[in-house]
């Protein structure tokens, strides 16, 4: 079924045209309708997931989460935004965890580079190299306080909007500029001390 993406105000509420009748559906536990949300938003979902950890399968793994915990979030969704949204709302939830256990086996990996190596390490090439800026990124990404980082990912990586920023997040928009604007300064500095 496809969706007409036009956008209509009522009663302070965003409609996306067949999103309520379909969010009424998911409701009532529908599975033909957690089928076609995921239809629908899966490569939204994962791209986002992907862009936030930066790590394909684990972006899998929380897509996979998301539409496991959809059946009982959609109790909370008011329809004041999009359901797409919505879902990133989950997918940013659900990849706070992942974050957190990333930051944990980093810092495990990173003790464990600590010790004496047994054998001289080869020199880069291009894709090795690529891979350690990443991690080098990533690695400033994990220092960043939560809010920073989640406002970082959403407008700086994926490039949305501070408005479309704070409906995810649940912030006023200034409150997501703010902590953009942290996020910058505080990985510049990161980076620099890293020599990056």
């Amino acid at each position: 079924m496809s969706h007409a993406w036009a956008l209509a105000e009522d009663a302070g509420h965003l409609i996306v045209d067949g999103e309520e009748s379909l969010c009424a559906r998911l409701r009532e536990g529908e599975r033909a309708a957690i089928d076609e949300v995921y239809r629908s938003h899966y490569d939204a979902v994962r791209a986002f997931a992907h862009r936030f950890v930066g790590d394909a399968q684990t972006a899998e793994d929380i897509v996979h989460d998301v539409f496991i915990a959809l059946p009982g979030a959609i109790r909370r969704f008011r329809g004041d935004s999009r359901l797409r949204t919505f879902l990133c709302a989950i997918a940013l939830r659900c990849s706070y965890k992942h974050v957190r256990s990333a930051r944990r086996r980093r810092a495990a990996m990173g003790r464990l580079a600590e010790q004496p190596a047994q054998y001289a390490a080869a020199p880069p090439d291009n894709a090795l190299g690529r891979k350690q800026l990443a991690a080098v990124l990533y690695d400033a990404l994990d220092r960043l306080p939560r809010d920073q980082r989640t406002a970082f990912v959403l407008c700086e990586i994926d490039q949305m909007t501070a408005v479309e920023a704070s409906a995810i997040v649940d912030a006023p928009e200034a409150t997501v500029r703010t902590r953009l604007f942290h996020a910058r300064r505080k990985l510049r500095e990161l980076l620099a001390s890293q020599g990056a």
